[in-house]
């Protein structure tokens, strides 16, 4: 007999992950209950993954499962924030055991290793969908936002661009290193908290650089300007030399990398706190100027067109 919605979360979600002082009360009630150490203060984020808009039908649901935790622990990242607890919603056509079995492995092996624990959530028939609400910890005051970005910044990410645009490009040609920055890209928590009390602005690159750029521009009240030729590369992307190089570093999203604006004399000290982490340094690629619109430029400060600067549900 196949199971139903209470089956599939006793035997898939029930224990998926280990937890933590802070939880209270997990899976199996009404809702969950968390504590959180005093002097801090609550962060919480939300995304869904819809069959057809987000991911392809037929998707490896392992992949599915990392990619759909991650990119909500993203969030968490770019506000500098350590994670709390997740709880997970699934919307399936119908009680799919094979499908469940493969989506718990891929999210609870992510969920165990960033050490954010699974505390309760939803099941429901309906067209395939995913949605996770992740919560996270700062300091009180301490959370990095998009509104303190100032004139004289420099900009910078925390890792290379365009990988996961590429490998959506390629297709089934797409190496495989380019095709794990794509369906299992890792969420930057460990950089986004050693950079709470250094970078002024951040935001994680979801939708494209100079799209979620120019979400730090507006919520600042000021502009920037973006060297394409300082964007960085992994070497795999270097490797396909292809001309659309520009267009899917700076509008291709799915990087999953941190964008931030710092003064400039705490670069150095950035680089410290991210090489004491074990971290890849930062890559400054612009900086912050009066204004209200990031713009790309080539090395000679000409703009650089872009057919889009980034993705848009609507």
């Amino acid at each position: 007999m196949a199971l139903d919605e209470f089956g599939l979360i006793q035997r898939y979600f029930t224990g998926l992950t280990m937890g933590t002082p802070d939880v209270v009360l997990g899976i199996g009630d009404d809702a969950a209950v968390l504590g959180l150490p005093a002097g801090h203060e609550l962060v919480w984020s939300i995304d869904t993954l819809v069959e057809g808009v987000h991911f392809a039908p037929g998707a490896d649901p392992e992949a599915l499962g990392h990619k759909a935790l991650a990119v909500n622990l993203s969030d968490l990242a770019a506000m500098g924030a350590d994670p709390h607890g997740v709880v997970l919603a699934l919307t399936l056509p119908q009680p799919d055991e094979a499908w469940c079995e493969g989506f718990a492995k891929g999210f609870g092996a992510l969920a165990v290793a960033c050490g954010i624990p699974l505390v309760g959530g939803d099941m429901t028939r309906g067209p395939l969908a995913v949605c996770v609400s992740v919560l996270g910890r700062v300091p009180t005051g301490g959370a990095l936002r998009r509104d303190g970005a100032r004139v004289g910044d420099r900009v910078a990410v925390t890792g290379p661009l365009g990988d996961a645009a590429l490998a959506l490009q390629l297709g089934d040609a797409a190496p495989l290193v380019l095709r794990t920055a794509l369906d299992r890209p890792t969420p930057h928590l460990a950089a986004g908290c050693a950079l709470r009390e250094i970078a002024h602005a951040a935001i994680d690159v979801s939708d494209g650089l100079m799209a979620d750029l120019q979400h730090i521009c507006t919520a600042s009240g000021v502009g920037a300007t973006i060297r394409v030729d300082c964007l960085p590369q992994s070497p795999a992307f270097a490797a396909q030399k292809i001309a659309t190089a520009a267009a899917l570093q700076a509008a291709g999203g799915d990087d999953y990398v941190l964008c931030v604006s710092l003064a400039p004399e705490r670069v150095a000290d950035a680089q410290a706190a991210l090489r004491a982490a074990g971290l890849p340094p930062l890559q400054v690629i612009g900086h912050i100027i009066k204004g209200d619109t990031a713009t790309l430029v080539d090395a000679a400060g000409t703009p650089v067109a872009l057919a889009s600067s980034g993705y848009r549900h609507y």
